[in-house]
């Protein structure tokens, strides 16, 4: 399966914002964004003024790098966001969003959207009491998504569990962290979605 395994923070800086990729790194001293805020690479720190087409990709990009998704991936996403009623862009959000792996982030479970993927991945989760091995797999409104009985003393989740407080948590879930079992309240809505990207100029650039 293809994945990316380069150095995370590179995705930062080639951004040149942070988009939290590194889970509590990135809220210290060490987020490589804070200590060099220029691009990666021997030309990062030259200036150039970016084409509309550069930007529309540098939106996509960084909305692939954030969700951990590919190219093909990421295409069938906005198909979907294409063909349902209402704003494609905030379409496209809430499927990213509604990915298991993202719902296992968002609920604390885990540090940050890969480790999320991992955890996920080695059937640590269950979605509605069922073991669910496949990140990409879309909850909904209602869903419950719990830490499996065998896992829950698993050293990593314990650690993250300890950590909700500080990094809270969306107001489209909720988690009961003493059976480590969260639910998904509704579907998230754009304004629940924080996230430093103009979705428009996805749009734009895939109806080229």
């Amino acid at each position: 399966m293809a994945r990316y395994r380069d150095a995370l923070c590179r995705l930062c800086r080639r951004e040149g914002e942070k988009i939290f990729l590194k889970g509590d790194r990135c809220y210290t001293d060490k987020c490589a964004v804070e200590r060099r805020k220029y691009g990666p690479g021997q030309h990062g720190q030259r200036r150039k003024k970016l084409s509309d087409y550069a930007l529309q990709l540098r939106e996509k990009q960084k909305a692939k790098e954030t969700y951990g998704v590919l190219e093909k991936q990421f295409k069938i996403y906005f198909y979907m966001a294409n063909k349902k009623k209402g704003v494609t862009g905030s379409n496209l959000l809430q499927l990213l969003e509604s990915r298991l792996d993202n719902v296992v982030y968002r609920l604390g479970i885990a540090s940050n959207r890969r480790q999320a993927r991992q955890l996920v991945l080695h059937g640590h989760i269950t979605l509605n009491d069922r073991r669910v091995n496949i990140p990409s797999c879309l909850v909904r409104a209602g869903d419950t998504v719990s830490v499996k009985e065998a896992s829950r003393k698993n050293v990593i989740i314990e650690d993250n569990i300890a950590k909700i407080e500080h990094r809270g948590m969306p107001s489209w879930v909720e988690m009961d962290v003493n059976t480590l079992s969260g639910r998904v309240l509704n579907l998230p809505a754009r304004e629940d979605i924080e996230l430093p990207v103009q979705e428009q100029l996805i749009v734009e650039l895939y109806s080229k």
